[in-house]
């Protein structure tokens, strides 16, 4: 049997219908609320004015919790239904934080970055569904403080005559990792010729289906790391993919000059090759099989074992560029999750002063400073630090 796609449309008081009752839901990768106010009220004005609007695109997954109906693309025109509907906006201070981009090799950030990045709020709407289940108990909850009123003056005929188009896609397979391969792929494909995706939206979208892997790609500490990046004022959280691929390479190779080759201009393409590695189980020629590493991909014991030592080594912390945090965290990375050592903390003093001797030393080439991205500079931090904590290491 084929992929099939069914075409039809929905009264905006069905879509708010769908939303409410969580007939229709928000995977996790999805991208947050990035509409400012001008850009909903010209949305409801092409309604108004009986323009086109794009469809909306929903897959259908099949899981062990029974079927659920994912918002592959639209989100941006859904959230802007239910916002007319309550009458409501998000206020910057409606947000849980701003939306963090990754500390990368250049300790920089783009024009385009630093843009998005103020204009970005860490909102969707699952912070009206958390609220309650109607308009009332929403409303209830919608503190002036967070939430600027509207004044729309919609009435109910406005929801029920004015309607927006849907595909809804039905995977052939119904296996977990051929879902997942089919719905990224849509979804990226979408996104292409849409809105960019913020890096770890576009990664999410790889492994969303497989959500025990959540915590290996982007575990919680690394929210709570960061490193500097022109523009002071935006945080460049830890991108600990860039980590565990890199040291996945080296793992599996034992070969630093191989790690990252033939990708020094395409590391996302490099990242995402691992993420599909991982997902899929592969025996990669470039990682390895994770599974080798991790029985049944059950690798919570050792990330639990990192987060103790990031805490006892008060590592969750501001770096001042990309050079500090690749010296502190390779080597600890390398060894507590890949070789599945111990770090001997009784020597923590003299472990802390070698790391910071090595990252002085390395400070000290400007070529290095200048351009931390370069691979052969990439490849030393790795083996620097590495070389570090085998010697901290527990026998």
């Amino acid at each position: 049997m084929d992929n099939r796609v069914y075409y039809g449309e929905y009264s905006l008081a069905y879509w708010i219908e769908l939303i409410l009752k969580k007939n229709i839901e928000l995977p996790e990768y999805q991208r947050n609320f990035v509409w400012e106010e001008t850009s909903f009220k010209t949305l409801i004005e092409s309604w108004k004015n009986k323009q086109f609007i794009p469809p909306i695109t929903i897959g259908s997954y099949k899981s062990d919790d029974g079927n659920k109906n994912l918002i592959i693309d639209g989100q941006q025109r859904l959230t802007s239904i239910l916002l007319a509907y309550l009458d409501r906006f998000p206020k910057r201070e409606a947000a849980t934080g701003a939306v963090e981009i990754l500390a990368n090799d250049n300790d920089d950030a783009s024009d385009d970055d630093e843009e998005e990045n103020e204009n970005m709020l860490e909102w969707t709407f699952r912070e009206f569904l958390a609220k309650g289940k109607n308009k009332t108990e929403i409303l209830l909850k919608c503190s002036s403080e967070h939430y600027k009123v509207l004044n729309l003056n919609l009435d109910e005929e406005f929801f029920q005559k004015n309607y927006l188009g849907f595909s809804y896609l039905v995977p052939a397979n119904s296996d977990t990792s051929t879902q997942q391969k089919f719905f990224s792929t849509v979804f990226r494909n979408i996104n292409i010729q849409g809105k960019s995706l913020y890096v770890l939206e576009s990664r999410a979208s790889l492994y969303f289906l497989n959500s025990g892997l959540k915590a290996w790609f982007n575990p919680d500490f690394c929210k709570e790391i960061s490193s500097s990046i022109v523009d002071k004022s935006v945080k460049s959280r830890m991108d600990f993919v860039r980590y565990v691929s890199l040291l996945s390479q080296y793992k599996h190779t034992q070969k630093i000059n191989v790690v990252a080759y033939r990708y020094a201009r395409k590391m996302e393409g490099f990242y995402e090759k691992y993420i599909y590695s991982v997902v899929n189980d592969e025996d990669s020629d470039l990682f390895g099989k994770f599974t080798d590493i991790y029985i049944d991909k059950n690798y919570s014991e050792r990330m639990t074992r990192l987060n103790e030592y990031i805490d006892q080594l008060k590592f969750r912390n501001y770096y001042s560029s990309i050079i500090d945090m690749d010296i502190y965290f390779f080597g600890l990375i390398y060894f507590v999750l890949f070789e599945k050592n111990e770090i001997d903390l009784t020597r923590k003093e003299n472990l802390l002063e070698t790391l910071k001797s090595q990252i002085k030393q390395i400070k000290g080439d400007a070529k290095h400073t200048k351009t931390p991205s370069l691979l052969k500079y990439l490849r030393e931090r790795i083996t620097k630090s590495i070389s570090i904590y085998h010697i901290y290491k527990q026998a």
